[in-house]
């Protein structure tokens, strides 16, 4: 994640990540990205079912029930396991994880175990007393999928009528007093409609939002030819920008964050030096300690079958299963050769990436892309968008 409104905006300070020590079980939530230990934020994608049919979904979801889904004993053993290993966060996505039976009691109990659970949803089924009973448990955020207005929505979601109900899902959070955030997936039929998400944070009083690059996963394989070109990444990375900049001169600021694609950070850093050098060199120390791409280090996956995976991306290779043993075993495993990598790629990657200046703050971006697209895991990330002059 690069932190835009963080870094772009000066809303948090290096100092504001080091007088916590830096440790992910002190850090607040806005400042996990900081942390020395590197902790696994940990997405659990709880069920493969979905009412929804996204394009670019990476888990292949439908609307059907699937036999291999982990028990609800099965999922407080994987929780309790979480907690005691020090995860900071645990993401409860799908499919749409609002359609397992148990997902409250899940929710409750990684509350209770300490754990900051998440849910990532497409937000049509968050009914009033969906909302009220995820706030009595004390959930600390829900992120809603929205990929444009009305008709780009709906086209991507493939159901009619699903923006609308994730706009009643928002609201219904807000009157629970649930603190709620939009998600944005960038393609080349949504770039247009990013001014108007942010029309929408701030004429419903969204407190933030999480801009998410294409990878070609899962359904989203397919969507290579529908990513956006380098040109263009580079321009709506500067429009979010800008419109950040926007919201917090006119007293109204957001958190405003990019996903997937770590060269947005040298590329915010290149245009800070141009504009306020000085901020410039606080901001290189943020994205430091932030390291760029952390998969199979700073975040993993576990599916809806226990399968655990470097991050939700990543299905097509699997670590182990928390069936046949812990999520905390498994993650530092290093006798599995690619886990062993992942926890030091930069000694590994190839071609641009293994030569290029920004390493330490992009940690040699996506993996999984390159792959998806050259065969070999260690290829530079076809979505890298930096210049060679940029990045010599």
């Amino acid at each position: 994640m690069i932190g835009i409104s963080k870094l772009y905006c000066g809303t948090v300070e290096p100092s504001d990540a080091i007088r916590y020590g830096r440790r992910s079980s002190s850090l607040p939530s806005h400042l996990l990205q900081f942390s020395r230990d590197k902790k696994p934020v940990v997405v659990w994608n709880v069920t493969r079912r979905c009412n929804l049919r996204c394009v670019h979904c990476y888990a292949h979801a439908r609307n059907e029930s699937f036999a291999n889904e982990l028990s609800f004993q099965q999922g407080m053993q994987v929780i309790d396991d979480l907690a005691e290993f020090g995860v900071p966060v645990l993401l409860f996505s799908g499919g749409e994880p609002l359609l397992r039976k148990d997902i409250i009691q899940l929710t409750g109990y990684a509350v209770r175990k300490g754990l900051r659970a998440v849910i990532s949803t497409n937000g049509t089924l968050i009914t009033e007393d969906m909302a009220y009973a995820l706030k009595d448990i004390g959930l600390s955020y829900v992120g809603i999928s929205v990929d444009g207005m009305e008709v780009i929505n709906d086209r991507f979601r493939g159901v009619e009528g699903a923006f609308h109900s994730a706009l009643k899902g928002i609201s219904n959070c807000q009157k629970a007093g649930i603190k709620v955030g939009l998600r944005f997936t960038i393609n080349r039929f949504n770039a247009g409609e990013v001014p108007q998400i942010f029309n929408l944070l701030e004429d419903l009083g969204i407190p933030r939002v999480c801009f998410y690059h294409l990878v070609y996963a899962g359904r989203g394989s397919s969507l290579v030819k529908d990513d956006l070109s380098h040109n263009q990444t580079r321009a709506v990375v500067d429009l979010i920008m800008d419109l950040t900049k926007r919201l917090n001169e006119k007293g109204k600021p957001k958190e405003v964050l990019t996903v997937d694609n770590h060269a947005d950070g040298p590329y915010l850093y290149l245009r800070l030096l141009k504009e306020n050098p000085e901020r410039a060199a606080r901001v290189l120390e943020l994205m430091r300690m932030n390291e760029g791409n952390n998969s199979g280090r700073g975040i993993g996956c576990i599916s809806w079958e226990g399968e655990v995976h470097a991050d939700q991306f990543w299905r097509h290779y699997s670590f182990g299963n928390i069936k046949d043993r812990p999520f905390s075993e498994i993650w530092m495993d290093l006798t599995d050769p690619l886990m062993k990598k992942l926890k030091e790629k930069k000694k590994h990657v190839k071609g641009r990436c293994a030569t290029c200046r920004w390493l330490d703050i992009c940690g040699g971006n996506f993996r999984v892309r390159a792959e998806a697209v050259t065969g070999d895991v260690w290829a530079p990330d076809p979505a890298c968008y930096l210049t060679d002059e940029e990045i010599s």
